[in-house]
């Protein structure tokens, strides 16, 4: 029995020394696999297809009315005054709001009249004393014309002497002479008397054209002076006014671009104060003359309907348009893309059209007239295309691509 029992235990297993060989044996095969599929991933990574990075743009359609050029300015009004006294004097009342509509000729300020009615006063006493030293004169001509014909009768009858006519003769003169005098004395206190009229007059205000008052300048008691007296103590007006039917739009505009502009050119208006109102405008006029410091030239622009919510010195952007064409000339002008996207390859405009598999396509292209930054196409595109903007040397037709964010965005 004892030794049919050595027999059995030496049967058995002894799992004290297989244990550790299966281990190894399992972190051994775990470790070359790991080390296959890294080869297999570094074999790949080197030998990958590398797609060029590039950027995009899309065509867009133009047309007849296309905007041209974009610009910024601001509402300016071509008819505005601060409405001033002709001479100094005190405000004695002040009938003006900011807000107000004024008509034309309507009373905006009284000036203290008390100097001026003074002056009136005494125009008026001393064309009364002219014209009373005139009438003096003529009764006393009247006589003298008298006497002189009734001596010249006693002469001729030998009754008097010559001598005596003479003198007779020679005071009718010299009242005549002072008749003269007497005529331009009362016509110098006429023109006194109106001059004084009018500075009675000048202490009424009016309103020179009719608007609508934007600032109060002066307030009752304060002196006014059609020119400043120094020391901030005399207003040189009391209010401004406004003519809103005179409103118009000025902006500055690129001297590279003037070009483009023309008189009575369409124009599109959008205030910053309502950026989805449209205002329909046009050019009046390309002013002569450029600021040397902005390369600008200044455009004047018109709006063809008035509206209560323009209001001068808003901020205003601008789109210039192409005139419309006559019906039977009117004609697809094609597409306009960034000038970046166009290349010239064996002497030929082409660009490089995206698809939806990111798989580019080589299109020859007819170009049309330079738009600034962009060009455009007549032939060859249709809008809503993408290209490639800039594209590499080595983009050839049907190579893939990878389009990269644009400069700035989001990552």
């Amino acid at each position: 029995m004892e030794k049919s029992r050595e027999l059995l235990n030496e049967l058995r297993i002894d799992r004290s020394t297989a244990a550790p060989v299966s281990k190894a044996l399992l972190w051994g095969i775990l470790a070359l696999l790991l080390l296959v599929l890294a080869g297999g991933a570094a074999a790949w990574w080197l030998n990958r297809e590398r797609l060029p990075q590039v950027q995009t743009a899309v065509a867009t359609k133009i047309g007849g009315n296309a905007s041209v050029l974009d610009a910024t300015g601001y509402v300016t009004a071509r008819r505005m005054a601060t409405v001033s006294s002709k001479i100094t004097g005190k405000v004695k009342e002040l009938l003006i709001e900011e807000g107000q509509h004024i008509r034309a000729g309507q009373i905006m300020a009284t000036l203290d009249p008390i100097d001026a009615e003074a002056q009136r006063q005494l125009a008026t006493a001393q064309l009364a004393v002219a014209r009373s030293q005139l009438g003096s004169v003529r009764a006393q001509l009247k006589l003298a014309e008298a006497d002189v014909i009734r001596f010249e009768n006693l002469f001729a009858r030998k009754f008097v002497a010559a001598a005596q006519v003479e003198q007779y003769v020679a005071q009718r003169d010299a009242l005549r002479a002072q008749l003269e005098t007497a005529q331009r004395n009362v016509q110098v206190a006429s023109d006194q008397l109106r001059i004084s009229e009018d500075g009675v007059n000048n202490t009424v205000i009016r309103a020179p054209f009719a608007g609508v008052i934007i600032a109060k300048a002066a307030q009752p008691g304060e002196m006014v002076s059609p020119l400043s007296a120094g020391g901030g103590f005399t207003r040189t007006g009391i209010g401004t006014l406004v003519d809103m039917d005179s409103l118009e739009i000025e902006v500055d505009v690129n001297e590279a671009y003037i070009g483009r502009v023309t008189p009575k050119m369409p124009v599109d208006a959008y205030l910053n104060a309502y950026p989805d109102w449209k205002m329909p405008a046009e050019v009046i006029a390309i002013i002569p003359s450029a600021d040397r410091s902005k390369a600008t030239v200044k455009v004047r622009i018109a709006l063809l309907n008035k509206d209560a919510r323009i209001v001068p010195d808003m901020g205003v952007k601008v789109s210039f348009r192409e005139a419309a064409k006559a019906a039977n000339a009117q004609q697809n002008e094609g597409v306009r893309v960034p000038g970046a996207a166009i290349v010239e390859r064996d002497g030929k405009a082409l660009v490089f059209v995206v698809g939806s598999d990111k798989q580019v396509e080589r299109r020859a292209v007819q170009l049309g007239r330079a738009m600034g930054e962009e060009r455009q196409v007549l032939a060859g595109l249709r809008a809503g295309d993408s290209v490639v903007l800039a594209p590499p040397a080595t983009l050839v037709d049907g190579m893939k691509i990878a389009v990269a964010p644009a400069a700035g965005a989001a990552p």
